[in-house]
């Protein structure tokens, strides 16, 4: 667990690391504070602006957006997002208004911290030709989401992300993800895409994307969405070399319809 104080008095923030969750003790000047705190065993969560309470920033690094090592094409629209990894399981808490008395040997400060990122869930039903998938051969991404949380302020921050995820097959008819994010930017912005890209075992390549943003504006808890859509047309592989059959580098959009 790491703690961040900033005297108010406008001095030199410190961070203090503690090895274990229950805290410990801590040599620190009287005076006021606001202090923050986050732990500190996440890989995929990076931090920035440290000195600023209001500004200290929790972001996740850059993504890589692909499918069976091979790069993967953008939801139409989205090409002025930043690819996004999916952050660790981030906790913080915040004290505004933090006093350490000048004349006590010793003071207890608690804080609790709480889980600051969203699960996103995602079910597929009624998936057809899913045994025809290629090995490894299809993977997801979300558009619209938020890009990283002001720990401080306990907001998210505005930049649009796009958030490549591990997609999951049965082998039958049905696709599951399960992944972590910030949030969504807010519902003044964006459409949120969810792209389902698919290789085929004779190596055709699709793209799906569903409009999914009223499932995620009006989802009953926020930071627990599940997203269910019915109905993905995998095209069944073409055999003997008959037909058309797309280049290897060459992708196939298919905007899928969501019933409202």
């Amino acid at each position: 667990m790491r703690l961040y104080l900033f005297p108010v008095d406008g001095g030199t923030s410190q961070a203090y690391e503690f090895t274990d969750y229950r805290g410990g003790y801590i040599n620190v000047p009287a005076g006021g504070y606001r202090a923050l705190c986050v732990n500190s065993d996440t890989e995929s969560v990076l931090y920035r602006n440290t000195d600023s309470f209001d500004g200290l920033e929790a972001y996740a690094p850059e993504g890589v957006l692909n499918v069976g090592g091979s790069p993967a094409p953008r939801a139409e629209g989205t090409s002025g997002e930043r690819i996004a990894g999916s952050p660790d399981r981030l906790y913080s808490d915040r004290l505004y208004d933090l006093v350490i008395e000048p004349s006590k040997e010793s003071q207890t400060v608690t804080l609790y911290p709480a889980l600051s990122v969203c699960r996103y869930r995602v079910t597929i039903t009624n998936v057809s030709n899913l045994k025809y998938i290629s090995p490894d051969g299809v993977s997801g991404a979300l558009t619209g989401m938020s890009g990283g949380m002001l720990v401080g302020r306990n907001e998210l921050t505005s930049d649009p992300v796009t958030v490549p995820f591990g997609v999951v097959s049965d082998g039958t008819s049905t696709l599951t993800a399960d992944f972590l994010v910030f949030g969504q930017t807010g519902p003044e912005d964006s459409v949120h895409k969810l792209v389902i890209y698919v290789i085929m075992s004779d190596g055709s390549r699709n793209y799906y994307t569903f409009d999914v943003t009223r499932q995620v504006d009006g989802a009953p808890d926020p930071r627990d969405v599940h997203i269910m859509l019915d109905g993905l047309p995998l095209p069944k592989p073409i055999v003997n070399g008959g037909g058309f059959h797309p280049t290897v580098d060459e992708w196939q959009n298919v905007d899928v319809d969501v019933p409202m």
